[in-house]
C-alpha cells in the first residue's frame, strides 16, 4: 500500500513538472516573438529615402522583427533609388508590408514599384496607386526612340516585380505604358493590392497568422499583441533632408566660395569669413551627397569662384570677373535637373531660374563695383589737397598685396596703390612708412629699426 502511494505521488510530480515545462516553453515562445517595426515613409524616393529604408530593414532583421510595415505616401522619385529600395525589400529576411495610408495618401510613379514589391500590400480608403509613365527631366514628353527605350526598361522591371509577387502583370504594366492609376477599391479588385483597410491597427489584426514571403523563405507572422517599434530618421538624416534642397545647395556653394575669397583678400586679418566659407561648402557637399548632381555643374561653379578670385588679385581687367559670373550661372543650370536623362515623375531637383538670375545680377554688380574702385584708385583724383597729402606723409602703411615693387597697402583703413621708394619687395602684413603722395599713389619705404621698435611698443 505504501509503495502504491509512493508511485502515485511520483507520477503526479512528473505530470506537474511536464506541465510547468510546457508552460515555460510557451512563455519562452511568446517572449521570443519579435516587434512589429513601423516605418513612416512620407517623402520623395531618393538616395536619402533609400538609406532610411535600408537602415530600418537592417534594424528589423537584427531585432528579429515579426514584420516591417511601411506606412507609405509618395509622389515618386528617382529610378536608381527605387531600384535600390526594391532590391532591399526582396532581400529582407523580415516580411515587408506596405500600407498606403492614411486616407488621401498615394503610391505614385516610382512608389508603384515599391508598393508592388511588398510581401503584402494594403491600402486605406481614398488612396491611389499608379501613374508611372516615363517623362523627361523637366516633366516633358520624350522623343520617340528615347521614350521607347526608357519606357521598355521600366516596364520590364515592373513585369518582373509583378510576376515575383503574383500580382496582375497587365494592370501594373498599364501604369507605365498608359499612365494608369487606380483607387484602393480598384487595386483590390484587380489583385494589385491584397486588402483595403482604414487603420494601421486594423491591418495588424488582419496580418496575424498570415504566411508572407521573405528573402529567406515563407514566414508566418504573429502580430496580435506584438510590440510596435517605430523607426524614424536619425538626426543626421533629417539634417541631410534639410540640406538636400537644390536652391539651398546652390546658395551655400556660392556663399562658401565668397567666404574663402574674402579671407584671401583680407590676407589673414580675420579668420571668420574663411571659417564660415568652409562651413557653407561642407554643408553644400553634404546636401549634394544625397542628390543626383552633375559633376560638370559643380566644376563650373568652383571654376567661377576661382576666376572671381583672380579678379580680386588682378583687378580692373573685367575678363576674370565676367567669366567667373558666367561660369557660376552655367554651373547652377547644369548642377541639377535641367539636362538630366528620362525618369519617373515626382522628383525633379532643379535650381530656380529666378535664383540664377539674382545671383548673376549680384555677382555682376560686385564685379563692376570692384572694377570701378580699382580704376579710381589707379587714376586717382585730378586734384589732391596739399593738406591731405601732408597728413598722409609719415603715416604707417600695411602691405595688402605683395609689393614688387608696386602693389597695394592699407592706410587708415583705406586701400592705396603704393610703390617702394628704392625698389625691392614687401610681403603682406609688413609695415612701411609713407614718404610721398601723388594722387592715389603712395611712395613708401621700410621702417627703420627705431620706427619698428616704436611701432611694436
Amino acid at each position: 500500500m505504501t509503495i502504491r502511494r509512493l508511485l502515485t505521488a511520483l507520477c503526479l510530480v512528473v505530470v506537474l513538472a511536464g506541465l510547468a515545462s510546457g508552460s515555460s516553453g510557451a512563455a519562452t515562445k511568446t517572449a521570443a516573438t519579435g516587434p512589429v517595426v513601423v516605418v513612416h515613409f512620407n517623402a520623395n524616393i531618393d538616395e536619402l529615402g533609400s538609406r532610411y529604408l535600408s537602415g530600418a530593414l537592417h534594424h528589423a532583421a537584427n531585432e528579429n522583427a515579426e514584420v516591417v510595415v511601411i506606412q507609405f505616401n509618395t509622389l515618386g522619385g528617382a529610378i536608381t533609388s527605387m531600384q535600390s529600395m526594391v532590391g532591399d525589400i526582396f532581400a529582407s529576411p523580415v516580411p515587408v508590408v506596405v500600407w498606403v495610408g492614411p486616407a488621401g495618401a498615394g503610391a505614385a510613379s516610382a512608389g508603384t514599384f515599391i508598393a508592388a514589391a511588398a510581401s503584402y500590400l494594403a491600402m486605406a480608403p481614398a488612396t491611389n496607386i499608379g501613374a508611372a509613365a516615363v517623362v523627361g527631366s523637366q516633366g516633358q514628353n520624350l522623343g520617340s526612340t528615347e521614350a521607347k527605350k526608357a519606357t521598355q526598361f521600366v516596364a520590364a522591371l515592373m513585369r518582373s516585380i509583378a510576376a515575383r509577387r503574383h500580382r496582375p502583370v497587365g494592370a501594373l504594366q498599364a501604369t507605365i505604358l498608359q499612365a494608369k492609376a487606380y483607387s484602393a477599391e480598384e487595386a483590390v479588385r484587380l489583385g494589385i493590392a491584397n486588402l483595403e483597410v482604414s487603420s494601421l491597427s486594423a491591418l495588424l489584426t488582419k496580418l496575424d497568422g498570415q504566411t508572407l514571403v521573405t528573402g529567406a523563405g515563407p514566414k508566418t507572422v504573429h502580430t496580435a499583441g506584438a510590440r510596435i517599434e517605430t523607426v524614424n530618421m536619425s538626426v543626421w538624416q533629417r539634417l541631410l533632408g534639410f540640406l538636400s534642397d537644390a536652391n539651398l545647395v546652390y546658395i551655400l556653394l556660392n556663399l562658401g566660395g565668397l567666404g574663402l575669397l574674402i579671407e584671401l583678400w583680407m590676407v589673414g586679418r580675420s579668420w571668420v569669413p574663411g571659417a564660415l566659407g568652409v562651413i557653407c561648402l561642407l554643408a553644400a557637399f553634404a546636401g549634394l551627397s544625397v542628390m543626383p548632381f552633375s559633376w560638370a555643374g559643380l566644376a563650373l561653379i568652383l571654376l567661377g569662384i576661382v576666376l572671381l578670385g583672380f579678379e580680386l588679385h588682378a583687378p580692373g581687367h573685367l575678363v576674370f570677373g565676367i567669366s567667373g559670373t558666367v561660369s557660376i550661372v552655367l554651373g547652377g543650370i547644369f548642377l541639377l535637373g535641367y539636362f538630366g536623362g528620362p525618369g519617373l515623375p515626382g522628383y525633379n531637383p532643379t535650381v530656380s531660374r529666378w535664383l540664377l538670375i539674382s545671383i548673376s545680377v549680384v555677382v555682376g554688380a560686385l564685379v563692376l563695383l570692384m572694377a570701378r574702385e580699382v580704376r579710381l584708385s589707379r587714376h586717382g583724383k585730378r586734384y589732391v589737397s596739399p593738406i591731405e597729402s601732408k597728413a598722409l606723409v609719415g603715416t604707417i602703411a600695411e602691405v595688402n598685396t605683395r609689393l614688387a615693387p608696386a602693389g597695394e597697402v592699407w592706410v587708415n583703413s583705406e586701400a592705396w596703390q603704393a610703390e617702394l621708394e628704392r625698389g625691392g619687395t614687401a610681403e603682406p602684413g609688413e609695415h612701411l612708412k609713407v614718404v610721398a603722395v601723388k594722387g592715389f599713389h603712395l611712395t613708401v619705404r621700410p621702417l627703420s629699426k627705431e620706427e619698428a621698435k616704436k611701432l611694436e611698443s
